[in-house]
């Protein structure tokens, strides 16, 4: 190896207390709630200015706007954001479930408010149509066609009055459903940014994201169907809802509108054909062909020049008011019909817009804040539902719409908010003659990047299977459960695989690559060595009460023995051993232990050892004629030689076991209770316990939940694996010679020596009995 490329470090070896002496650490300064709520409300005349524009940050960017370079590239992409904003907020509408003049407004008003407080400065605020699908649900579950049908002056087949659907009843009532939810949704997103819990998105990761969008695109493509074949369908809602539209279309497939039909699929292969030709050259066209104005714009007028509606009995547009309607508030009492659906729309409509936002906060090197963002669209929200318009968010399609053609600000969403006001006011009335089935086959053309996500799935797959089933499963959920159970679902299982990951870690044995500090798995190189008689075990995630059982269970993998058990054979052993001696079997000699009979086993595993409580007294009695009474002596067992005793001890080959802690970021009482324990269980076999690499936040934890004692003390805890293997090799050496090093950092470590083995021994006080470990019985 080149040498330019080593570096050499000589430094003391330091436990972690050593570490703290030396480097003498400080005490953190903690605050207590109290503190910190005074604190979080204080406020001064200096940070008034930064308040205020925290909460308004159009005061951020209108300042320092650059009029001529800006205004040329906001104007020509508000123009053209603004006809794609006007046309799908009419062909949304048709998901959610009201008149299409409603999606106009649902294109207009969230804009006005978002100018003011959004912090994206790309955005195109308006309806998108899994949102739109999702409050949708709600509208026709809670309002469907059979509430209001009344009979017509038509006779039916026998003979009596034809039902009549009064669609001007039904309408009201879905408006007043739709506009209700969206000011709860408005409501539920305010309060989310006001307590800072725009983090709770982060739960919905991309896997999750993806799988649910595109069940959410098949759910909004069945939904079309029936407009653009024109045929006639019941609304259902919840698990299996979207067969059973499936097979109502099927069953009325011959009443299908073939004028419908034609024009629907013409403009989904010409829209296709010509976005993708706008993707193909798009650094080509100054701006993209905005086809869908294009296919409105002739559709409509040949609608009404052949008269389709009359001649053909095509589903038309036939009212687009002119004008606004007043605003008025929503009808609280129906809030506890659509609380939960609300909730997770809501949560689903801030997860795209804070998702779409901060792509291109990366790519502008801007900042967007998820709070605010929350704040902001809440507003909207309920802003948009008091005047009638529903759910707000963004639409990927239109924000690269407005980014690329040359938006720098939101001032190119005022503009768009400009075109769609024009249509409100003026041109609506000339678009009455346009096609419902064009409008849906719309809608099904812009799905074609969501359906694309299905080619994420084997890449998934090869990158991690985990994320690849978490995406295949929230599909399958939201395909048969609907959309809200299905994202529920969705989320429950991704949780579930986060728990069940931590709950069984990888765990490793570590081994040392020669001549380093460094410190792999065995399993992973061959010119690894392991230290003699140490064992070096590794855990790579949190320890807390589900996972310690497993934990548990891979140390005795790595050791090779299990504790308690070598624990329990070992005193069995002594007893049958002080029997022997006091049946005269044994005899206690200066060479060891001497059997008075043959026992059939030779006597290589003792050694003769003086009583403690001899050693104490100062004085050690003599033996007479080479032996002693066996009450005086307490004897020394080599566990690993051949015992006089029948009696079969599992052999345990080390004398240290290094914990690795690096990865360690988090234990719980109840684990720090049974990961005492095992210590414990350890340390009473002559087996030395190490923690290396603890983090101050766990060492402080460990402190806070009583885990250090005269046994278990903060003697054993290393800065690194390193560290500690060397301390164990010094301590290791000192045995056989005196080693002055050694003696300084043992009495730096004041380690207490293991346990002695008594028949009194307390046996019950192991990681095995759980109630106890539970209820604190290790200190």
């Amino acid at each position: 190896m080149d040498s330019q490329n080593q570096y050499c470090v000589s430094r003391p070896i330091y436990s972690t207390r050593a570490f703290e002496h030396v480097n003498e650490k400080q005490v953190r300064e903690t605050k207590t709630i109290k503190e910190r709520l005074r604190n979080s409300v204080k406020c001064s005349p200096k940070l008034i200015p930064q308040i205020i524009k925290k909460f308004f940050p159009i005061l951020n960017w209108l300042p320092i706007y650059q009029l001529k370079q800006w205004l040329p590239g906001d104007i020509v992409a508000g123009v053209t954001t603004g006809m794609v904003c006007a046309l799908q907020g009419l062909a949304y509408s048709l998901l959610v479930g009201v008149p299409p003049v409603y999606g106009l407004y649902a294109a207009f008003f969230p804009i006005l408010t978002y100018f003011i407080l959004g912090t994206s400065r790309h955005l195109s605020v308006g309806p998108f149509p899994v949102t739109c699908l999702m409050q949708g649900a709600v509208v026709l579950s809670l309002a469907p066609d059979e509430l209001f049908l009344y009979h017509g002056n038509t006779t039916g087949v026998n003979g009596t009055a034809a039902l009549v659907v009064n669609t001007t009843a039904r309408d009201a009532t879905r408006i007043s459903i739709a506009t209700s939810m969206t000011v709860l949704i408005g409501l539920f997103q305010f309060g989310m940014g006001v307590v800072q819990v725009g983090f709770l998105v982060r739960y919905l990761s991309d896997p999750l994201v993806g799988g649910f969008t595109t069940a959410a695109a098949l759910q909004v493509v069945v939904s079309q169907l029936k407009l653009i074949f024109n045929v006639p369908t019941n609304n259902y809602n919840g698990i299996l809802s979207l067969f059973y539209t499936i097979g109502d279309i099927f069953k009325n497939i011959k009443q299908t509108n073939m004028v419908d039909l034609i024009a629907a699929v013409l403009t989904i292969i010409v829209v296709m054909l010509v976005k993708e030709f706008n993707t193909k050259f798009q650094k080509k066209l100054p701006v993209p062909i905005p086809i869908e104005v294009i296919v409105t714009i002739i559709d409509s007028g040949v609608s009404y020049a052949m008269d389709l509606s009359t001649n053909y009995g095509a589903g038309i547009v036939r009212t687009i008011p002119r004008g606004f309607i007043p605003p008025r508030s929503p009808d609280v009492s129906l809030f506890s019909s659509f609380g939960g659906p609300s909730f997770s729309t809501g949560v689903v409509s801030y997860a795209i817009a804070i998702s779409v936002a901060k792509v291109y906060a990366a790519k502008h090197e801007l900042i967007v804040d998820g709070n605010q963002e929350l704040i902001a669209f809440g507003i909207s929200n309920i802003f948009c539902g008091c005047f009638s318009g529903f759910v707000a968010t963004t639409a990927l399609s239109r924000t690269a719409i407005q980014e690329s053609t040359g938006g720098k600000t939101q001032v190119a969403g005022i503009i768009s908010a400009l075109m769609v006001l024009i249509v409100i006011v003026a041109l609506g009335p000339l678009l009455q003659p346009l096609q419902k089935s064009v409008l849906g086959a719309i809608i099904v053309a812009n799905l074609k990047g969501m359906f694309m996500q299905v080619h994420d799935v084997p890449i998934l797959w090869r990158k991690n299977k985990t994320d690849c089933c978490i995406w295949v499963l929230t599909c399958l959920a939201c395909i048969f459960l609907g959309l809200d159970v299905g994202l529920l679902t969705g989320v429950i299982f991704e949780l579930g695989t986060v728990v069940i990951r931590t709950q069984f870690p990888t765990c490793s044995t570590l081994g040392n690559v020669p001549s380093t500090e460094i410190y792999k798995n065995m399993k992973d190189y061959k010119n690894i060595i392991e230290c003699p008689g140490v064992k070096v075990f590794k855990c790579a995630a949190p320890i807390y009460f589900a996972n310690i059982e497993y934990l548990r269970d891979q140390i005795k993998h790595t050791v090779g023995f299990n504790a308690v058990r070598v624990f329990k054979k070992r005193n069995k052993a002594l007893k049958k051993i002080h029997q022997l001696i006091k049946k005269g079997k044994l005899k206690v000699t200066e060479n060891g232990l001497v059997p008075e009979a043959p026992l059939g086993v030779d006597n290589e595993a003792f050694e003769r050892e003086q009583d403690p409580e001899q050693a104490e007294g100062g004085a050690q009695q003599e033996v007479n004629g080479g032996a002693r009474p066996a009450a005086e002596v307490e004897v020394q067992v080599d566990w690993n030689s051949t015992l006089p005793v029948s009696v079969r001890i599992p052999k345990v080959n080390i004398h240290s076991l290094v914990m690795d802690f690096t990865a360690v970021s988090f234990l719980d009482v109840m684990a720090a209770k049974s990961l005492k324990l095992i210590i414990k269980e350890f340390m009473r076999i002559g087996v030395n316990v190490y923690l290396a690499g603890c983090d101050d936040e766990i060492i402080m934890k460990m402190e806070s939940m009583g885990f250090f004692d005269e046994v278990v003390n903060r003697g054993m805890l290393f800065i690194s694996v390193h560290d500690a293997i060397l301390y164990i090799k010094m301590e290791t050496d000192s045995e056989n010679s005196d080693d002055s090093m050694a003696e300084k950092i043992s009495q730096m470590q004041d380690d207490k020596a293991p346990p002695p083995f008594t028949e009194d021994e307390d046996l019950i006080e192991t990681y095995d009995n759980q109630h106890l470990a539970i209820h604190g019985l290790s200190s």
